[in-house]
Protein backbone atom coordinates (compact mmCIF):
# COMPACT_ATOMS: atom_id res chain seq x y z
CA UNK A 1 0.00 0.00 0.00
CA UNK A 2 1.34 3.56 -0.86
CA UNK A 3 0.38 6.53 0.88
CA UNK A 4 -0.32 9.78 -0.98
CA UNK A 5 -0.10 13.46 0.47
CA UNK A 6 -1.81 15.81 -2.07
CA UNK A 7 -1.56 19.49 -0.88
CA UNK A 8 -3.13 22.74 -2.15
CA UNK A 9 -6.39 24.48 -2.73
CA UNK A 10 -7.72 28.24 -2.33
CA UNK A 11 -9.26 28.45 -5.55
CA UNK A 12 -10.90 25.74 -7.49
CA UNK A 13 -7.97 25.82 -10.12
CA UNK A 14 -5.82 24.47 -7.51
CA UNK A 15 -8.36 22.04 -6.25
CA UNK A 16 -10.32 20.59 -8.95
CA UNK A 17 -7.04 19.14 -10.91
CA UNK A 18 -5.50 18.16 -7.30
CA UNK A 19 -8.98 15.58 -6.82
CA UNK A 20 -8.94 14.78 -10.21
CA UNK A 21 -5.23 13.17 -8.96
CA UNK A 22 -6.93 11.61 -6.66
CA UNK A 23 -10.03 10.14 -8.14
CA UNK A 24 -7.11 8.86 -10.90
CA UNK A 25 -5.09 6.98 -7.90
CA UNK A 26 -8.08 5.82 -6.08
CA UNK A 27 -9.91 4.23 -9.34
CA UNK A 28 -6.07 2.21 -10.41
CA UNK A 29 -5.63 0.98 -6.42
CA UNK A 30 -8.47 1.37 -3.87
CA UNK A 31 -6.01 -0.26 -1.54
CA UNK A 32 -3.61 2.94 -1.43
CA UNK A 33 -4.24 5.87 1.01
CA UNK A 34 -4.78 9.40 -0.38
CA UNK A 35 -4.93 12.45 1.87
CA UNK A 36 -5.45 15.71 1.27
CA UNK A 37 -3.44 18.68 3.13
CA UNK A 38 -5.27 22.10 3.24
CA UNK A 39 -6.56 25.06 4.68
CA UNK A 40 -9.61 25.57 6.86
CA UNK A 41 -10.21 28.72 4.73
CA UNK A 42 -9.84 27.35 1.21
CA UNK A 43 -12.58 25.86 -0.95
CA UNK A 44 -11.21 22.68 -0.18
CA UNK A 45 -12.27 22.44 3.12
CA UNK A 46 -16.13 21.55 1.56
CA UNK A 47 -15.01 19.77 -1.64
CA UNK A 48 -12.52 17.33 -0.31
CA UNK A 49 -14.46 15.75 2.49
CA UNK A 50 -17.57 16.08 -0.18
CA UNK A 51 -15.45 14.04 -2.58
CA UNK A 52 -14.95 11.72 0.36
CA UNK A 53 -11.19 12.14 0.86
CA UNK A 54 -9.80 13.06 4.12
CA UNK A 55 -8.63 16.50 4.64
CA UNK A 56 -5.71 17.39 6.73
CA UNK A 57 -4.89 20.77 8.21
CA UNK A 58 -2.16 23.24 8.03
CA UNK A 59 -2.09 26.74 8.91
CA UNK A 60 -2.25 29.57 6.29
CA UNK A 61 0.24 31.70 6.07
CA UNK A 62 1.01 33.35 3.27
CA UNK A 63 4.11 34.71 1.59
CA UNK A 64 5.04 38.76 3.35
CA UNK A 65 4.64 41.40 0.78
CA UNK A 66 5.69 44.02 2.45
CA UNK A 67 7.75 44.86 5.87
CA UNK A 68 4.99 45.08 8.73
CA UNK A 69 4.32 43.44 11.68
CA UNK A 70 3.06 40.30 9.79
CA UNK A 71 6.43 40.00 8.42
CA UNK A 72 7.92 39.90 11.80
CA UNK A 73 5.48 37.02 12.94
CA UNK A 74 6.15 35.04 9.60
CA UNK A 75 9.15 33.04 10.85
CA UNK A 76 7.52 31.58 13.63
CA UNK A 77 3.97 30.63 11.81
CA UNK A 78 6.56 29.43 8.78
CA UNK A 79 7.81 27.01 11.68
CA UNK A 80 4.74 25.89 12.75
CA UNK A 81 3.48 25.17 9.62
CA UNK A 82 6.09 23.15 8.56
CA UNK A 83 6.43 21.13 11.77
CA UNK A 84 2.22 20.31 11.38
CA UNK A 85 2.87 18.78 8.25
CA UNK A 86 5.86 17.11 8.97
CA UNK A 87 3.58 15.61 11.87
CA UNK A 88 1.00 14.72 9.06
CA UNK A 89 3.86 13.11 7.18
CA UNK A 90 5.38 10.96 10.03
CA UNK A 91 2.13 9.80 11.50
CA UNK A 92 0.61 8.58 8.76
CA UNK A 93 3.83 7.02 6.63
CA UNK A 94 3.55 9.05 4.00
CA UNK A 95 5.31 7.92 0.57
CA UNK A 96 5.24 10.63 -1.65
CA UNK A 97 3.64 14.26 -2.06
CA UNK A 98 1.98 16.11 -4.94
CA UNK A 99 1.73 20.35 -4.63
CA UNK A 100 -0.41 21.75 -6.91
CA UNK A 101 0.27 25.84 -5.71
CA UNK A 102 -1.70 27.51 -2.84
CA UNK A 103 -0.81 27.99 0.59
CA UNK A 104 -0.77 24.30 1.66
CA UNK A 105 1.69 23.36 -0.77
CA UNK A 106 4.86 25.49 0.27
CA UNK A 107 5.12 24.31 3.85
CA UNK A 108 4.28 20.52 1.88
CA UNK A 109 7.11 20.97 -0.37
CA UNK A 110 9.96 22.03 3.36
CA UNK A 111 8.47 19.17 5.59
CA UNK A 112 8.47 16.40 2.87
CA UNK A 113 12.40 17.69 2.30
CA UNK A 114 13.37 17.69 5.71
CA UNK A 115 11.37 14.13 6.46
CA UNK A 116 13.27 12.83 3.02
CA UNK A 117 10.41 12.24 1.25
CA UNK A 118 10.37 12.44 -2.29
CA UNK A 119 7.45 15.16 -3.59
CA UNK A 120 6.49 16.21 -7.01
CA UNK A 121 5.35 19.99 -8.19
CA UNK A 122 2.25 20.33 -10.57
CA UNK A 123 1.86 24.16 -12.17
CA UNK A 124 -1.81 24.60 -13.73
CA UNK A 125 -1.36 28.57 -14.79
CA UNK A 126 1.38 29.55 -17.49
CA UNK A 127 2.44 32.02 -14.89
CA UNK A 128 3.49 29.77 -12.02
CA UNK A 129 3.00 31.16 -7.97
CA UNK A 130 5.21 32.02 -5.45
CA UNK A 131 4.97 28.62 -3.70
CA UNK A 132 6.08 25.97 -7.00
CA UNK A 133 8.62 28.32 -8.31
CA UNK A 134 10.46 27.17 -4.81
CA UNK A 135 9.68 24.04 -4.77
CA UNK A 136 10.54 23.22 -8.24
CA UNK A 137 14.11 23.94 -7.65
CA UNK A 138 13.96 20.71 -5.17
CA UNK A 139 11.32 18.74 -6.45
CA UNK A 140 11.58 15.28 -7.91
CA UNK A 141 9.89 16.45 -10.89
CA UNK A 142 7.97 19.07 -12.31
CA UNK A 143 4.78 19.32 -14.62
CA UNK A 144 3.33 22.31 -16.29
CA UNK A 145 0.13 22.37 -17.87
CA UNK A 146 1.45 24.68 -20.49
CA UNK A 147 4.46 25.04 -22.46
CA UNK A 148 6.37 27.43 -21.75
CA UNK A 149 5.71 27.88 -18.57
CA UNK A 150 8.91 29.39 -16.53
CA UNK A 151 9.24 26.73 -13.66
CA UNK A 152 12.66 24.75 -13.37
CA UNK A 153 12.92 21.53 -14.79
CA UNK A 154 8.83 22.14 -16.05
CA UNK A 155 7.70 19.57 -18.41
CA UNK A 156 4.43 19.57 -20.05
CA UNK A 157 2.18 16.82 -18.54
CA UNK A 158 -1.64 19.00 -19.14
CA UNK A 159 -3.99 19.62 -16.74
CA UNK A 160 -5.48 16.41 -14.45
CA UNK A 161 -8.93 17.00 -15.86
CA UNK A 162 -12.56 15.86 -14.15
CA UNK A 163 -13.46 12.02 -15.52
CA UNK A 164 -16.59 13.91 -17.36
CA UNK A 165 -14.55 15.42 -19.26
CA UNK A 166 -11.90 12.90 -19.94
CA UNK A 167 -14.15 10.36 -20.87
CA UNK A 168 -17.05 12.53 -22.72
CA UNK A 169 -17.88 11.04 -26.44
CA UNK A 170 -19.03 15.09 -27.84
CA UNK A 171 -20.76 13.09 -30.92
CA UNK A 172 -22.25 10.54 -29.07
CA UNK A 173 -23.25 12.78 -26.00
CA UNK A 174 -25.19 15.64 -29.00
CA UNK A 175 -28.47 14.49 -28.83
CA UNK A 176 -28.47 14.55 -24.98
CA UNK A 177 -26.97 17.83 -24.93
CA UNK A 178 -29.79 19.17 -27.05
CA UNK A 179 -32.49 17.88 -25.56
CA UNK A 180 -30.91 19.42 -22.15
CA UNK A 181 -30.59 22.92 -23.13
CA UNK A 182 -34.08 22.46 -25.70
CA UNK A 183 -31.87 23.40 -28.49
CA UNK A 184 -31.18 21.69 -31.84
CA UNK A 185 -28.98 18.74 -32.13
CA UNK A 186 -28.53 19.62 -36.16
CA UNK A 187 -27.97 23.15 -35.65
CA UNK A 188 -24.13 24.91 -35.13
CA UNK A 189 -24.21 26.00 -31.33
CA UNK A 190 -22.03 28.97 -29.73
CA UNK A 191 -21.32 28.55 -25.89
CA UNK A 192 -20.93 31.11 -24.22
CA UNK A 193 -19.80 31.38 -20.43
CA UNK A 194 -17.63 33.43 -18.31
CA UNK A 195 -17.18 31.48 -14.92
CA UNK A 196 -19.84 30.21 -12.28
CA UNK A 197 -20.49 33.85 -10.91
CA UNK A 198 -20.34 35.47 -14.71
CA UNK A 199 -18.64 37.83 -16.80
CA UNK A 200 -20.29 41.25 -17.28
CA UNK A 201 -18.29 42.08 -20.47
CA UNK A 202 -19.15 39.11 -21.93
CA UNK A 203 -22.52 39.35 -21.09
CA UNK A 204 -23.30 42.52 -22.06
CA UNK A 205 -21.73 42.12 -25.79
CA UNK A 206 -23.78 39.46 -26.03
CA UNK A 207 -27.12 40.51 -24.70
CA UNK A 208 -26.55 42.95 -27.44
CA UNK A 209 -25.61 40.51 -30.78
CA UNK A 210 -27.67 37.55 -30.17
CA UNK A 211 -29.80 38.23 -32.83
CA UNK A 212 -27.13 38.64 -35.06
CA UNK A 213 -25.96 35.06 -33.59
CA UNK A 214 -29.28 33.63 -34.34
CA UNK A 215 -29.70 35.32 -38.10
CA UNK A 216 -26.25 34.02 -38.75
CA UNK A 217 -28.01 30.47 -38.48
CA UNK A 218 -26.39 29.55 -35.19
CA UNK A 219 -27.98 28.39 -31.61
CA UNK A 220 -26.51 30.04 -28.01
CA UNK A 221 -25.96 28.66 -25.61
CA UNK A 222 -25.37 31.81 -22.97
CA UNK A 223 -24.31 30.33 -19.36
CA UNK A 224 -24.78 34.20 -17.64
CA UNK A 225 -23.30 32.93 -14.08
CA UNK A 226 -25.28 32.87 -10.69
CA UNK A 227 -24.74 36.53 -10.22
CA UNK A 228 -26.14 38.24 -13.65
CA UNK A 229 -29.49 39.43 -13.64
CA UNK A 230 -29.78 39.67 -17.53
CA UNK A 231 -33.27 39.21 -18.81
CA UNK A 232 -33.82 35.76 -20.90
CA UNK A 233 -35.38 36.95 -24.32
CA UNK A 234 -37.51 33.76 -24.56
CA UNK A 235 -36.13 33.43 -28.22
CA UNK A 236 -36.02 29.88 -29.95
CA UNK A 237 -32.46 28.80 -30.57
CA UNK A 238 -31.46 31.03 -27.24
CA UNK A 239 -30.80 29.00 -24.17
CA UNK A 240 -30.00 31.33 -21.10
CA UNK A 241 -28.50 29.87 -18.12
CA UNK A 242 -27.66 31.35 -14.62
CA UNK A 243 -25.64 28.25 -13.78
CA UNK A 244 -24.89 24.48 -15.30
CA UNK A 245 -23.73 21.63 -13.66
CA UNK A 246 -23.57 19.57 -16.94
CA UNK A 247 -21.26 21.20 -18.54
CA UNK A 248 -20.12 18.44 -20.40
CA UNK A 249 -23.20 18.27 -21.72
CA UNK A 250 -22.62 22.29 -22.72
CA UNK A 251 -19.29 21.61 -24.33
CA UNK A 252 -20.72 17.87 -26.16
CA UNK A 253 -22.87 20.63 -27.84
CA UNK A 254 -20.90 23.66 -28.79
CA UNK A 255 -19.25 24.17 -32.46
CA UNK A 256 -17.86 27.00 -31.00
CA UNK A 257 -16.57 28.46 -27.43
CA UNK A 258 -16.25 32.08 -26.13
CA UNK A 259 -15.31 32.37 -22.35
CA UNK A 260 -13.01 33.15 -19.90
CA UNK A 261 -9.20 31.88 -20.08
CA UNK A 262 -8.82 30.24 -16.77
CA UNK A 263 -6.33 27.52 -16.75
CA UNK A 264 -8.82 24.48 -16.24
CA UNK A 265 -11.17 26.02 -18.84
CA UNK A 266 -8.28 26.70 -21.47
CA UNK A 267 -7.31 22.53 -21.08
CA UNK A 268 -10.95 21.16 -20.87
CA UNK A 269 -11.91 23.07 -24.67
CA UNK A 270 -8.16 22.28 -26.11
CA UNK A 271 -8.43 18.53 -24.76
CA UNK A 272 -11.76 18.61 -26.73
CA UNK A 273 -10.50 19.77 -29.61
CA UNK A 274 -13.19 23.10 -29.29
CA UNK A 275 -12.59 26.07 -31.33
CA UNK A 276 -12.71 29.04 -28.82
CA UNK A 277 -12.76 33.21 -28.42
CA UNK A 278 -10.71 33.59 -25.44
CA UNK A 279 -11.61 37.16 -23.39
CA UNK A 280 -8.76 36.72 -20.20
CA UNK A 281 -10.09 38.23 -16.86
CA UNK A 282 -8.57 41.19 -16.56
CA UNK A 283 -7.82 41.62 -13.20
CA UNK A 284 -4.67 39.52 -11.75
CA UNK A 285 -1.20 39.14 -13.07
CA UNK A 286 -2.41 38.23 -16.31
CA UNK A 287 -2.41 34.61 -16.06
CA UNK A 288 -5.25 34.32 -17.81
CA UNK A 289 -3.73 36.14 -20.89
CA UNK A 290 -0.78 33.37 -20.54
CA UNK A 291 -2.99 30.26 -20.59
CA UNK A 292 -4.69 31.29 -23.48
CA UNK A 293 -1.06 31.94 -25.55
CA UNK A 294 -0.37 28.08 -26.67
CA UNK A 295 -3.72 27.64 -27.86
CA UNK A 296 -4.05 31.07 -29.98
CA UNK A 297 -0.31 30.33 -31.21
CA UNK A 298 -1.19 26.67 -32.17
CA UNK A 299 -4.44 28.48 -34.35
CA UNK A 300 -6.52 27.04 -31.73
CA UNK A 301 -7.85 30.03 -30.61
CA UNK A 302 -8.60 33.88 -30.95
CA UNK A 303 -7.97 36.03 -28.39
CA UNK A 304 -9.61 39.35 -27.83
CA UNK A 305 -8.95 41.51 -24.36
CA UNK A 306 -11.43 42.43 -22.53
CA UNK A 307 -11.95 46.03 -22.44
CA UNK A 308 -12.21 45.02 -25.91
CA UNK A 309 -14.62 42.63 -25.71
CA UNK A 310 -17.98 45.45 -26.76
CA UNK A 311 -20.87 44.62 -29.32
CA UNK A 312 -18.40 45.53 -32.37
CA UNK A 313 -15.78 43.05 -31.51
CA UNK A 314 -18.33 40.27 -31.42
CA UNK A 315 -19.19 41.61 -35.06
CA UNK A 316 -15.57 41.79 -35.91
CA UNK A 317 -14.45 38.44 -34.44
CA UNK A 318 -16.83 36.00 -33.38
CA UNK A 319 -19.40 36.61 -36.66
CA UNK A 320 -17.18 36.08 -38.94
CA UNK A 321 -16.23 32.81 -37.40
CA UNK A 322 -19.44 31.39 -37.47
CA UNK A 323 -19.76 31.65 -41.14
CA UNK A 324 -16.07 30.00 -41.93
CA UNK A 325 -16.93 26.43 -41.67
CA UNK A 326 -13.25 25.91 -42.84
CA UNK A 327 -11.42 28.17 -40.72
CA UNK A 328 -13.19 26.20 -37.49
CA UNK A 329 -12.13 22.91 -38.49
CA UNK A 330 -8.89 23.96 -38.80
CA UNK A 331 -8.93 25.55 -35.01
CA UNK A 332 -10.66 21.91 -33.81
CA UNK A 333 -7.86 19.78 -35.40
CA UNK A 334 -4.94 22.37 -34.27
CA UNK A 335 -7.00 22.25 -30.63
CA UNK A 336 -6.89 18.78 -30.22
CA UNK A 337 -2.99 18.79 -30.62
CA UNK A 338 -2.61 21.60 -28.17
CA UNK A 339 -4.40 19.57 -25.49
CA UNK A 340 -4.55 16.33 -23.45
CA UNK A 341 -7.05 14.75 -21.70
CA UNK A 342 -4.10 12.19 -20.22
CA UNK A 343 -2.88 15.28 -17.62
CA UNK A 344 -4.30 13.39 -14.65
CA UNK A 345 -2.18 9.71 -15.63
CA UNK A 346 0.96 12.18 -16.69
CA UNK A 347 1.09 13.30 -13.17
CA UNK A 348 0.50 10.04 -11.52
CA UNK A 349 3.44 8.77 -13.92
CA UNK A 350 5.44 11.23 -12.54
CA UNK A 351 4.55 10.60 -8.63
CA UNK A 352 5.24 6.52 -9.49
CA UNK A 353 8.49 7.41 -10.76
CA UNK A 354 9.32 9.71 -7.69
CA UNK A 355 8.51 7.35 -5.33
CA UNK A 356 10.40 4.09 -6.84
CA UNK A 357 13.27 6.57 -7.12
CA UNK A 358 13.55 7.32 -3.16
Amino acid sequence: MTTYLLAGGGTAGHVNPLLAVADGLRSRDASDDVLVLGTREGLESRLVPERGYELLFVDKVPFPRRPDGYALRFPALWRKAVREVRRHIRERHVDVVLGVGGYASAPAYVAARKEGVPFVVHEANARPGLANVLGARRAAAVGVAFEGTPLARGEVVGMPLRPEIVHLDRAGSRAEAAQHFGLDADAPTLLVFGGSLGARRINEAIAATWQEILDAGWQLLHITGERSDLADPGAPGYALRRYVDRMDLAFALADLVVSRSGASTVSEISALGIPAVYVPYAVGNGEQRLNAASAVEAGAAVLVDDAAFTPSSVRTAVLPLLADRARLDAMAAAAEGAGTRHGTENVIAHLDAARAAR
